[in-house]
């Protein structure tokens, strides 16, 4: 029975070359070039596939289980492939919901970014200085944004180097910071070179602030109940 399936599937692939090459030397009698090729390419597949099946002695039942299995694989994998948009927005958001101040790019362009409050009634940031992430809170209220000695660290500086010169009002008083520049600040989708950022010299500071030198560079940004929006 195999070798018979075998000359069978022979006999096929040997009638799909000899159907390619009429449909080759006389124009257009089999239908285009490209599609015949791609029916025919279909068809040897198949044939293959069908004496494979049927040589191995598998029950019939067994095989169409497996094959509607294997379908309904490949269906999920082709839709979440056309749907990877919308399912990438839904991790967003439920990322942005787990955890605080994880930005979430709204729009298509992705120009805006929107940030949800805390618990404690403050809108955080995750942000990143110099590709590292740093959890700052979002101060509009302060000219520069600041960094803690450990977020400063991490980020590349040496608080230890640094020249504590500049004296800045925080919500735990008066503080001493030194000015150093971030190659770059990203929110989100909004990123931005170049940024002067001040680094409170050591527990001066319990949380790093994202400050209007950020925020003022972008076009707008409004609170809309305990969404904060970001627009570049």
């Amino acid at each position: 029975m195999t070798g018979q399936l075998f000359w069978i599937g022979m006999a096929a692939i040997g009638g799909a070359l000899i159907l390619l090459l009429l449909s080759s030397d006389t124009g257009d009698s089999f239908g285009s070039g490209d599609d015949l090729a791609r029916f025919l390419y279909l068809g040897i597949w198949g044939t293959v596939i069908a004496a494979a099946i049927l040589g191995s002695g598998m029950r019939l039942g067994y095989v169409a289980r497996s094959l509607a299995l294997w379908m309904l694989v490949a269906l999920i994998l082709v839709a979440g492939y056309q749907y990877r948009y919308e399912l990438q927005d839904i991790a967003n958001r439920v990322t942005a919901g787990l955890v605080p101040g994880s930005p979430l790019s709204i729009g298509d362009d992705g120009s805006t970014v929107m940030l949800e409050k805390a618990p404690n009634g403050h809108f955080q940031a995750r942000i990143e200085v110099n590709g590292v992430p740093v959890r700052t809170i979002v101060d509009t209220g302060a000219t520069a944004t600041v960094l803690t000695a450990a977020d400063a660290r991490a980020a590349g500086y040496d608080p230890e180097a640094l020249s504590y010169t500049i004296r800045v009002s925080t919500a735990n008083g008066t503080a001493r910071a030194a000015r150093v520049t971030a190659d770059e600040i990203t929110l989100g989708t909004i990123s931005r070179r170049n940024v002067p950022v001040l680094v409170a010299d050591g527990g001066m500071l319990d949380q790093s602030l994202l400050g209007m030198n950020f925020i003022g560079t972008l076009s707008g940004f409004d609170v809309r109940g305990d969404r904060m929006i970001l627009r570049d």
